[in-house]
């Protein structure tokens, strides 16, 4: 008997609160690091109204002072992030060049520095390099896209790069920064058969009407990126479903860095450790050990081994090895799990140094990842994305 369900997952724009806060630290992740490739960095952002809060430690071993303001330019860089969005609209309240920018930056504290540094302390065990934290960090990856990714997230990612894209070539001017998008998916027997339906809130100017968002929505947007053969008579459309969306952004609502964490993984498909990327540099595994397991789920389901992989890790703050790595298949794999461990674990190195060198993690690359998923992405410089490792598994599942 067939197993029949829906599956869901969302998207959000990148003028979405949330995103404006993620894109922001990102941004003064990118510009340390442009520094000093080994700048210890955790910035947060808060946006509301006309106000944006920038938070954070961050340490920059190549000045010599303590004051990274004294050469990262936070007000500038906040400014450039938000017009680099689109806010940059008279009528909006959260405007590139008019929000009050507000920072509080102080350096890494010195008992976690001394935790991460690959040197000798007290109290510490190894003389090598340690997590930046503890927790547990989730890589996924499936065969139902050409991305390997769940197909959910990534049809609505799709629609959110293709809003943003046709708002940005300035081809529709009532189109504004804020939006949403949701793909739900009928599953029969674990694939992907068909669209159910599709919802996209998009913020817009006060003189266009609803049918015209409507009509725009569905017929230049859904139809020219969602799978033809997954649309059918019955799909649902829900266009701004509340039928007005002129108040958007940080005026509308609160943005955190952070609180998106979901869209930036595989909605919801595979688990999720609770650690967020945005604005964190590599040393933090929350971002880089949760692009280490995608890089080698990808790896695994790309060499068929399994049609679905689920990596875990699980570290402690200050200490080099993983507490715990875990693999789940689901059932769908075509060699024995713990020989498919066995060949993880001769492949690829999972202590944080190592985790950064693989994936030349200590590069200004993170402005690429913010929008629309850190995984899933077709770029040179998205080292996680790479299936450069199946020869290497399989030589290594066959010995």
């Amino acid at each position: 008997m067939s197993k029949s369900y829906i599956f869901s997952s969302e998207s959000v724009g990148e003028g979405h609160p949330d995103k404006v806060c993620d894109t922001i630290s990102d941004y003064v992740l990118d510009a340390c690091l442009t520094q000093d490739p080994t700048s210890r960095v955790a910035c947060e952002c808060y946006a509301k109204s006309n106000v944006v809060i920038v938070g954070g430690e961050i340490t920059i071993p190549a000045i010599k002072f303590e004051n990274p303001g004294k050469v990262i330019d936070f007000i500038g860089l906040t400014r450039q992030a938000i017009r680099d969005i689109g806010y940059t609209n008279d009528d909006d309240v959260f405007h590139a060049d008019k929000v009050f920018v507000n920072c509080l930056i102080t350096g890494q504290s010195p008992d976690i520095a001394q935790g991460v540094d690959a040197k000798k302390a007290e109290g510490k065990k190894t003389s090598k390099q340690g997590a930046g934290d503890q927790g547990l960090m989730f890589g996924y990856a499936c065969n139902e896209t050409p991305e390997l990714m769940p197909a959910p997230i990534m049809f609505a990612h799709r629609l959110g790069r293709k809003l943003t894209e046709v708002r940005k070539a300035g081809k529709v001017k009532w189109l504004r920064p804020d939006a949403k998008s949701q793909v739900s998916v009928r599953y029969e027997d674990g694939k992907p058969v068909a669209i159910t339906n599709v919802v996209i809130s998009t913020q817009h100017s006060a003189d266009v009407s609803h049918s015209e968002i409507e009509k725009f929505c569905i017929e230049k947007i859904v139809k020219q990126v969602l799978p033809k053969g997954l649309l059918t008579p019955t799909t649902e459309y829900l266009i701004n479903p509340t039928g007005r969306f002129v108040v958007g952004g940080p005026q509308g609502d609160t943005g955190l860095t952070g609180r998106k964490i979901i869209v930036d993984t595989y909605g919801g498909m595979g688990r999720h450790g609770g650690g967020a990327f945005s604005g964190k540099d590599p040393t933090k595994v929350d971002r880089s050990a949760a692009y280490m397991g995608r890089w080698i789920a990808k790896n695994i389901v790309a060499a068929g081994f399994a049609d679905r992989c689920e990596v875990q890790f699980a570290y402690a703050i200050g200490y080099p090895d993983p507490v715990s790595v875990h693999v789940d298949t689901f059932g769908t794999a075509t060699v024995d799990e713990d020989r498919i461990v066995k060949a993880i674990n001769r492949v690829f190195s999972f202590q944080p140094a190592d985790i950064i060198t693989q994936l030349n993690l200590r590069r200004p690359i993170y402005k690429k990842t913010t929008n629309y998923g850190h995984f899933g992405k077709d770029d040179a410089d998205i080292t996680w994305e790479k299936t450069d490792k199946v020869a290497a598994l399989k030589k290594a599942i066959a010995s």
